[in-house]
């Protein structure tokens, strides 16, 4: 025992030194690793960007990676979305559900980039890192974020911007790249947006066509590998599949149900959007111009701006991203998007190339004996030295034909004012005739290769709109018009031609043609817009080839397609009203079809209104039946352009087609019903359940557009609540006898 005690205390003092050390130590490294955490935390950031009912969250990842992490419904605690970086397994360093959020080139990645450049000194690697963001709000609705990148090695740089809708549920991307480098920089990708999706499958609906057959639809379940969507058209871009489309996500969405992302990009050029899903199940969609023969010389400090990719994600399918879009449209993009649109008349049909003032004069008479708003001159009315008699000459001498009007346009503008209706025009200003005066004195702003055979497309050739002085020209040539003609109301703005043998007179740098011609599009759309705000403008292109938000900035309505057979239209009009509200869709009722007046009067009605029909040679009937049909426009109008829309019959899946409109306080409504299966009488279909009434209102729904004497089957005076209406629905009576029914819906009080 004194052994043991003396050993105590010669060991004490040794142990307490030794306790004491170990205190240190494990302080120390736990005080050390508080430190790294925090260091961590400071390193790291997390960015969330939400909407009314989504959220988008991006990552700044400790080495100053920049992600994105989710997309998808909001949060009610935004804590936790830091709980998202444990939720998906990452089994590379490449991809993953933290997947960059704008993807480089020749650096790490391994995959589709979203951008791709060669430095001055011809170096191909990229790797863009975070340097800061900034969050401001723009008004109550909007925010926008901006964070910017910088590669590591170049002074090179890219800022991405997000600017996000929280009503509509909508947020636009895009990109601006710009550099320091001394020398030569050459943009081979620029893309807009580089989204990173996760689920377990993904369903791509997207649409192709040619002229006359705009908007057929595709649905194709994504498999490994890139699935790309793109145009190489240079003007007429649309003209074999827009860039619009719809992705469901997990399984197929119908109009109600489902999670589904509907996009499109800005842009009225060649576009490309790539959807790859990659080794590890991510849906990567990359979206921008085309880089198809467009490697862009870019100047040090000059900004290259993307265009706007545009998208919302539903989950409540389509029909409820579709009206996302409609209310964002009409709010921000759309011309006058909330305002008025002329019902009007068309000289087309009526006359074709063959007509003079006293035709015209007549027709005039016509548009105000149909009661409508305006009549519409179109192709024919130009050109002396070689006169425009068809569609082989002309085109750029945009000076009334003497022969045709002797007392120039103003005098069917004073006519039509005399006759109490507008007066517009018919013009094609990017375009150019070989049999013109315009040609021969100026071949050099003419977009063609010196050095071989001029190919034309509908006889035509297009201006070059990348160089300065031909965009003055443009502007002049519209603005001439106005300035001559006081009172002038309307122009129709067409663009029939593709780009053939493309290469600018003007421009040294080739690869930069695609890009800045449709920047010099815009810049003449741009200053007519600043001297005429509001003149109501229509977007032609053959029909349906240059439909797209890029554009529709500055129109205020579309031409869907040269196709105006009523039956066609349907299904055309159903695919458009996805991305388009019913306000921008130019609908005439034409000769074409075999379809009863009446019949082609209601398919017209859903969306602004017009003619395009000898008013003269009307059976008196029929005449009676137009004229009162639109008076009952006029009055639903409202409702047809500004009220949300639901598709209720899908003329692909069913013999019928069927579509309402419902105004925002749910007191009115109309519903557009079709028969589209001529082949055989079914008798009675059932009741159709309509949607986006007041289940707790009282409702009557009284049949319009009733032609000549007959009586209609439908009672006026019985009351329905929303919710029976809703719930059990309303059968029309469609049949082969009675092929369209439109009906006025109206809150009983």
């Amino acid at each position: 025992m004194k052994l043991l005690n003396v050993n105590r205390k010669f060991y004490q003092p040794i142990m307490m030194k030794a306790f004491m050390l170990l205190f240190v130590i494990t302080f120390g490294c736990t005080s050390l690793y508080a430190q790294q955490q925090e260091l961590k935390l400071k390193t790291e950031a997390q960015i969330v960007l939400e909407t009314q009912h989504q959220a988008l969250v991006l990552q700044v990842e400790e080495n100053k990676d920049f992600n994105m992490s989710y997309l998808g419904p909001k949060l009610r605690d935004q804590q936790e979305y830091k709980l998202l970086r444990g939720m998906y397994k990452q089994t590379g360093d490449y991809t993953g559900m933290y997947a960059a959020a704008y993807t480089g080139s020749g650096a790490r990645n391994l995959l589709e980039p979203a951008i791709s450049v060669i430095h001055a000194d011809g170096n191909q690697s990229l790797d863009l890192k975070y340097v800061r963001h900034e969050q401001r709000p723009i008004d109550k609705n909007i925010t926008e974020l901006q964070v910017d990148l910088k590669d590591a090695v170049y002074p090179f740089e890219v800022s991405l911007y997000y600017r996000m809708y929280s009503a509509e549920d909508l947020i636009e991307q895009w990109a601006v790249i710009r550099h320091q480098e001394k020398g030569r920089v050459e943009l081979t990708k620029y893309a807009s947006a580089n989204l990173s999706l996760k689920a377990d499958d993904f369903w791509l609906r997207h649409y192709h066509g040619d002229w006359i057959t705009e908007m057929q639809a595709e649905e194709t379940k994504l498999t490994h590998g890139i699935k790309t969507i793109d145009s190489k058209l240079g003007t007429r871009a649309n003209l074999f599949q827009p860039s619009a489309f719809m992705l469901s996500i997990g399984r197929p969405s119908s109009e109600n149900e489902g999670t589904v992302l509907l996009g499109g990009l800005e842009w009225s050029g060649n576009f490309k959007i790539d959807f790859e899903l990659d080794p590890q199940d991510n849906l990567r969609i990359l979206a921008g111009m085309n880089n198809y023969a467009s490697t862009y010389v870019l100047k040090a400090q000059e900004d290259f701006i993307t265009p706007k990719f545009l998208y919302t994600l539903s989950n409540e399918g389509m029909g409820k991203a579709s009206r996302n879009l409609h209310n964002w449209a009409r709010n921000y993009k759309l011309l006058d998007g909330q305002g008025d649109r002329l019902t009007l008349l068309n000289n087309w049909e009526a006359t074709y190339f063959d007509f003079n003032e006293h035709k015209l004069f007549a027709l005039l008479k016509d548009t105000k004996k149909l009661g409508v708003d305006l009549f519409l001159l179109d192709d024919g009315w130009f050109g002396n030295k070689y006169p425009r008699n068809a569609d082989t000459s002309a085109l750029g001498d945009w000076e009334e034909n003497k022969e045709k009007l002797p007392n120039g346009l103003i005098s069917l503008v004073r006519e039509a004012s005399r006759n109490e209706v507008k007066f517009g025009i018919w013009v094609e200003p990017e375009m150019v005739s070989p049999k013109s005066e315009l040609y021969e004195k100026h071949p050099n702003w003419v977009v063609k290769q010196a050095d071989r055979p001029e190919y034309y497309f509908r006889n035509q050739l297009v201006l070059d709109l990348s160089n300065p002085e031909v965009q003055d020209v443009v502007f002049k040539t519209l603005d001439d018009l106005f300035v001559k003609n006081p009172g002038l109301a309307y122009v129709k703005w067409d663009c029939n031609a593709v780009i053939y043998n493309a290469h600018s007179p003007y421009l040294k740098e080739q690869g930069n043609f695609y890009v800045d011609y449709v920047r010099g599009l815009y810049k003449v759309l741009a200053k007519f817009r600043k001297k005429y705000p509001k003149v109501p403008m229509m977007l032609c292109s053959g029909g349906g080839g240059r439909v797209d938000y890029g554009s529709l900035a500055y129109f205020t309505e579309y031409w869907p397609s040269d196709n105006t057979d009523p039956l066609e239209r349907i299904f055309m009009q159903y695919e458009y009203s996805y991305f388009y509200p019913a306000i921008a869709s130019a609908n005439h009722v034409t000769d074409w079809g075999k379809q009863s007046m009446k019949f082609k009067v209601d398919v017209a009605m859903m969306g602004k209104l017009g003619f395009d029909i000898v008013v003269s040679e009307l059976p008196e009937e029929e005449l009676a039946f137009c004229q009162e049909a639109i008076k009952n426009y006029n009055q639903l109008k409202p409702i047809i352009w500004r009220g949300d829309q639901y598709r209720l019959a899908d003329p692909k899946s069913e013999d019928y087609a069927s579509i309402c409109y419902v105004n925002e306080d749910k007191s009115e409504g109309v519903m557009f019903n079709y028969q589209v299966n001529y082949r055989q009488n079914k008798g009675s279909l059932m009741p159709i359940k309509l949607q986006g009434l007041d289940p707790q209102k009282q409702y009557r729904l009284e049949e319009i557009n009733l032609y000549g004497q007959k009586q209609s089957p439908i009672n006026s005076q019985a009351v329905y609540s929303g919710d029976f209406l809703m719930k059990v629905g309303f059968n029309p009576q469609l049949s082969t006898n009675r092929t369209s029914v439109v009906l006025k819906i109206s809150e009983s009080r």
